[in-house]
């Protein structure tokens, strides 16, 4: 467990803690990842040879191509696409619709496929987000003041929920794992409970007889719902 990574994680975990927008913490680090790497790529790692190597390889998934767009500066994505684009064109010489739909033209196939599951900035992401829930589960097992920050939390998103538990069932001792398991576990009961209720309610406030009932918490319950389900 790298110490490096304890930064970002106490910065999201009182960030989230403190927040009246309701956010799951390794959602939050997730999120400064992406823009990071996004702003990396299209900025001083664009110049370098070794990242141009594999940004040409790999590309970019949907998602990040789109966030790259809406960044202002197109040049840069123009370059990457240039040597990104000529570097697949290479691997499929010849017509490459007619390469990509005919099986028989294998190799083409697969560049098409391989492009499609990966993603240079997928990676990286991927990369740093585990260590970070690898620091999360270290601090909550080795320091009081992180624990009491776990408990201040509203909720887990249920995909970094799952992998923050299973990361915490193969590396902390009995003791440990069923005190962290208690304290994530506890605060998505009471959550869900919510969540629940918040959604039941906003459908209701569409049935006419509810019409002069206030919204309570439920305006957004929909978009929270979908977060907790879901991620960012």
């Amino acid at each position: 467990m790298e110490q490096i990574y304890m930064i970002p994680v106490n910065e999201a975990f009182d960030e989230c803690a403190k927040n009246d927008v309701c956010e799951c913490p390794i959602c939050k680090m997730l999120e400064k990842l992406e823009n990071k790497e996004v702003d990396m790529a299209l900025g001083p790692a664009m110049m370098e040879p070794s990242t141009r190597v594999e940004t040409n390889e790999k590309g970019f998934c949907h998602h990040h191509f789109d966030m790259m767009l809406q960044r202002p500066n197109k040049l840069s994505l123009a370059l990457i696409l240039e040597s990104h684009l000529d570097v697949i064109r290479g691997k499929m010489k010849g017509n490459p619709l007619k390469n990509i739909v005919i099986p028989k033209h294998k190799s083409q196939v697969k560049t098409a496929k391989g492009l499609e599951e990966s993603c240079y900035i997928c990676e990286k992401v991927d990369f740093h987000i585990n260590r970070m829930i690898e620091t999360t589960v270290y601090l909550h097992g080795y320091d009081a003041d992180f624990r009491l920050k776990t408990k201040k939390q509203k909720f887990f998103c249920l995909p970094h929920y799952q992998k923050m538990v299973e990361y915490a069932k193969n590396k902390l001792d009995k003791k440990k794992f069923e005190e962290f398991y208690a304290d994530v576990s506890l605060i998505q009961e009471k959550y869900f409970d919510k969540i629940i209720k918040d959604v039941s309610w906003f459908a209701k406030k569409f049935d006419y007889r509810y019409d002069s009932e206030p919204w309570y918490d439920s305006k957004d319950a929909v978009e929270r719902a979908i977060k907790l389900l879901s991620g960012k």
